[in-house]
């Protein structure tokens, strides 16, 4: 059995201000299957022109609505904006994300944040100062975001903490890797990502 089976469970909930509702994300995320991934039912890695994304916020949530998805995540790099400036926290077909840019010792990784509270003020604090630091990759590797510090913000800002594309990860050991992340709380690891310059494993 391998290390990480089962890894994909999470405990973590989320009180949707707007409606008045209690989400549990963990169990969201972890009834999708791989087919709702492959066949463009669930799309949870989307970025936005609030940092490095092309399309519009809203017109995103609008196209999925029209395609058929049962739910997508938008996670702007370093940024919640999406969902500050906007109203798609009204949509139900929308889970709050983030994706941080992080170092882990000598690795430079991309840390996902599902389930969040947006409005969460320590969360926040890990958010981009500058557009900038949203999008330029030359500004954005050099993140000085303590990774101990940033996941348990995503836990207390109701979220769970997911490394994002681990293929990229230039680990020298991609295992050892994400057991230390294990043990700094990590929650999960991404295995469908939707862009094909991202190595798969």
């Amino acid at each position: 059995m391998s290390p990480f089976e089962g890894f994909l469970l999470y405990n973590y909930f989320i009180t949707n201000k707007v409606k008045k509702t209690m989400t549990n994300y963990k169990e969201i995320i972890q009834n999708f299957t791989g087919d709702d991934f492959t066949q463009k039912r669930v799309n949870l890695h989307i970025h936005t022109t609030f940092s490095d994304g092309l399309a519009d916020a809203e017109d995103i949530v609008s196209q999925a609505k029209k395609l058929g998805y049962k739910k997508i995540a938008i996670c702007d790099h370093n940024t919640v904006d999406a969902y500050l400036k906007t109203n798609i926290l009204n949509e139900d077909i929308v889970i709050p994300a983030v994706e941080f840019d992080v170092w882990c010792g000598y690795v430079f990784m991309h840390l996902l944040g599902y389930g969040i509270d947006v409005n969460n003020q320590e969360l926040q604090q890990f958010c981009a100062k500058t557009k900038k630091e949203t999008e330029a990759d030359i500004v954005r590797i050099f993140s000085r975001r303590d990774i101990k510090k940033l996941i348990t913000a995503i836990h207390n800002a109701g979220g769970i903490a997911v490394l994002a594309h681990p293929a990229c990860c230039w680990a020298l050991s991609l295992d050892r890797f994400i057991k230390k992340l294990i043990s700094y709380g990590l929650d999960g690891v991404e295995v469908y990502y939707p862009y094909k310059r991202h190595r798969g494993i």
